[in-house]
């Protein structure tokens, strides 16, 4: 009788748990899970995020669809770098075309660049301002960009990175030029 007496005992020892160590063992399995949501969420805000190409204003360049990764982290922006800008709520990806203190004049279809070396602006060129950018399309024809009054010149904190890898489709993976 002795024996079922201890048999029942450490029964019972054993389905008693402290509610102290639920609450541990809860937290002990969830702590990896918070850390990683924090790390992917901490990526995506500041680092690098993917973004999907949607139209064909990028084209032949970038086709609808794709899937690219922004450089959130570079903001140099350089002639030709392909920036995704928040115009109006909208995301865009465009090409950097003209950068700040350049004149651009935009004459029979055909863009032209210069450096202001005068104080004076001799050619009736518009100067883009310090912190802002003109931006246009691979696909002139169809694009709407900083030639369109709707989009006009982008601020710099209007664009959200760089646009400097494919990774959908598989066939065009890697950098984009």
């Amino acid at each position: 009788m002795k024996k079922n007496q201890k048999e029942e005992n450490v029964v019972e020892k054993k389905e008693k748990k402290d509610p102290r160590d639920v609450v541990r063992n809860f937290f002990k399995e969830l702590v990896p899970y918070l850390i990683i949501i924090f790390v992917v969420a901490t990526i995506r805000t500041f680092i690098a995020t993917p973004v999907r190409v949607n139209g064909s204003s990028m084209y032949p360049t970038l086709k609808d669809g794709e899937i690219l990764i922004l450089n959130k982290m570079d903001r140099k922006f350089k002639r030709f770098d392909i920036v995704v800008a928040d115009v109006s709520d909208i995301k865009v990806i465009k090409r950097v075309i003209g950068l700040p203190g350049e004149n651009i004049s935009y004459e029979n279809c055909k863009l032209y660049i210069t450096e202001d070396f005068s104080l004076e602006n001799l050619y009736g060129y518009d100067m883009i301002p310090e912190g802002y950018y003109f931006v246009m399309g691979d696909n002139r024809g169809d694009s709407a960009d900083s030639r369109k009054y709707e989009i006009g010149l982008i601020k710099s904190d209007q664009i959200q990175g760089k646009a400097t890898f494919r990774i959908f489709p598989f066939k065009v993976f890697g950098g984009i030029k």
